[in-house]
């Protein structure tokens, strides 16, 4: 379906839990904005190592990857993150890419959150059908 550029949101979801439980202020809760390259053709969220260190984000396993090219790597995977677009939310582990790679944003968190691919418009949509809440498809 192919590739586009989308805002997303990124937090370190153990400092969210940390703010609700009152363990921290608002103020330091671990978030930005980044533009990441939106590929129907991955899987997963990935993220580079320059932004798991801005967000305080901890290494929990080590899986095989296989890239586009059919190269097989090691990488890590961090998080919890939060990952927010629009008026969706939803959250995952991610990937980290070596160095400052762009970060990617694959099927799984775009089905978790219910989001459309405008392949004309070239970004991401809510469905017209259920514009305030995500449904999952529970089989």
């Amino acid at each position: 379906m192919g590739r586009f550029r989308q805002e997303v949101e990124i937090i370190n979801a153990n400092d969210t839990a940390l703010l609700k439980a009152g363990y921290i202020k608002e103020s330091e809760v671990r978030q930005m904005k980044v533009e990441m390259m939106v590929d129907t053709g991955a899987y997963m969220i990935c993220i580079n190592e320059e932004l798991k260190n801005q967000l305080g984000l901890e290494i929990n396993d080590r899986q095989e990857g296989v890239l586009a090219n059919g190269d097989r790597h090691l990488f890590d995977i961090a998080g919890p993150i939060e990952i927010r677009i629009h008026n969706r939310r939803t959250i995952s582990e991610a990937i980290v890419l070596p160095g400052n790679a762009e970060p990617l944003l694959g099927s799984i968190p775009l089905e978790a959150m219910d989001l459309l691919v405008d392949p004309k418009m070239g970004q991401l949509v809510v469905p017209k059908d259920r514009p305030y809440i995500a449904q999952t498809l529970i089989l």
